[in-house]
């Protein structure tokens, strides 16, 4: 029944005896609406919060959605109204954070885990939007002084395979700006840092994806008046904030389908290529554990210690690069281009060493 929950902080002061399906639709609310709200620095607005309310089968007026915000849920949570221009904006504390249900020892050990990984390969500020859930688990685990887990920290590592740049520095309104125009289908007006000339230009953006790879993480995005997609370097935007030009659809945009099509690999061909190579034991072992493609095979050869690969990878300059990454452990047999990109490569190595200092 719905006598025996706690409706103080739902319907304090309201005096009237709520049905229990009114109880349970509010309540349901309530939770959603928390759930939209972002942390500082991000902001949303009460236009916006009743919008993805309405998406949610949520229907309520503008007026009662500002009672809720204003006159019961800022009552019990640190949630901050942003007056400083209409439509008004809400957010919480940028420390505020709650979960259900409670963290358990072996989900808390993942988040750390996570936390170490996702810091090599994410700009801090991305990282940064978890940093809550990590400090509960941290927390959780440092309170463990009774078990084995009391010194988890000195037991508890992440490192990447091969040597991590730092990642790139991003600002956070940058991240805020660009996640919330992804999110909401919005195009953001930026000062963008151009590799290839140097110089700040000012343009229209249509946001279409965003891809982390290594230590950079890319925004894909079309240009105002323009139907191809581009990658935008997301710690070279300078400046970014909304846009009131009308958001630019790209039909038929796949993601999937973009980095698969080579965006990312420097791809050098449409179709795959069957990899045909003799590698080492050390190499074969790897291979056998995290296979190269799911199409593999690694058969060893008669008197020999070395091991025959065959592989269908995709024809880039990502894959050229890890085959010579792995030198003397690995020679390659076709495609016959990449034998001779390798020769070559071996050659030119073999030329800088012989230089007299």
């Amino acid at each position: 029944m719905c006598g025996s929950l706690n409706c103080t902080f739902l319907f304090s002061n309201s005096g009237h005896d709520f049905p229990c399906r009114i109880f349970r639709d509010t309540l349901f609310r309530y939770l959603t609406l928390l759930q939209l709200i972002p942390r500082a620095p991000g902001r949303t607005s009460t236009t916006a919060l009743k919008e993805k309310l309405e998406e949610r089968g949520f229907y309520i007026d503008t007026r009662s959605l500002q009672r809720d915000l204003r006159d019961r849920l800022s009552l019990h949570f640190p949630l901050i109204c942003d007056d400083s221009q209409k439509p008004y904006r809400w957010y919480f504390d940028r420390d505020f954070h709650c979960h259900l249900p409670a963290l358990d020892v072996p989900s808390a050990l993942t988040l750390v885990l996570a936390e170490e990984y996702l810091s090599g390969l994410l700009p801090p500020v991305v990282v940064g939007q978890l940093s809550p859930h990590f400090s509960d688990a941290r927390r959780l685990l440092d309170d463990l002084s009774t078990n084995g887990l009391s010194q988890w920290a000195r037991k508890v590592r992440a490192i990447p395979n091969g040597k991590a740049l730092i990642p790139a520095e991003l600002e956070e309104t940058t991240w805020q700006t660009v996640a919330q125009a992804l999110l909401e289908q919005k195009a953001i007006e930026v000062m963008y840092l151009s590799r290839t000339t140097e110089i700040e230009k000012k343009m229209t953006l249509h946001p279409q994806g965003i891809v982390s790879r290594h230590s950079v993480t890319y925004m894909l995005a079309q240009v105002d008046g323009f139907d191809d997609l581009r990658q935008f370097a997301l710690h070279r935007v300078k400046h970014a904030a909304m846009s009131d030009v009308p958001w630019q659809v790209k039909e038929d945009f796949d993601i999937d389908a973009y980095i698969q099509g080579g965006a990312f690999g420097y791809r050098q061909g449409t179709d795959d290529v069957t990899l045909e190579a003799e590698i080492a034991h050390p190499v074969a072992w790897l291979l056998q554990e995290t296979p190269l493609a799911k199409t593999q095979t690694i058969e060893p050869l008669t008197n020999s210690e070395a091991y025959h690969l065959t592989a269908r990878v995709p024809n880039d300059q990502q894959t050229l690069w890890w085959l010579m990454g792995m030198g003397a452990n690995v020679k390659v047999i076709e495609p016959i281009s990449w034998r001779e990109a390798l020769k070559a490569n071996a050659e030119q190595v073999l030329a800088h060493y012989n230089d007299e200092i």
